[in-house]
């Protein structure tokens, strides 16, 4: 006796049919049509930026020498005021 024999797959869908609904079977149906395609979309763009060469670096920029004796002058303000 085999367990996947037509008769015993047959029992199931009817079982499954009367469980679920045919409403609820073709929504369950679209929903996993939907994220088996999105899957395949994600799989396919990481081939595609796998492909591509890396952007070349960024050079680094120096910034401007500033004073340090501004931000000093500034908190020693803020203090007066504060007080």
């Amino acid at each position: 006796m085999d367990l996947f024999s037509p008769k015993h797959l047959l029992i199931v869908l009817l079982v499954v049919l009367i469980v679920f609904g045919t409403k609820k079977l073709r929504t369950i149906g679209s929903d996993l049509g939907q994220a088996v395609r999105g899957f395949k979309d994600s799989m396919k763009e990481g081939e595609r930026e796998a492909e591509q060469p890396p952007p070349p670096p960024v050079e680094a920029r120096q910034l401007p020498p500033q004073d340090k004796a501004a931000p000093a002058e500034k908190t020693s303000t803020t203090e007066k005021t504060s007080v």
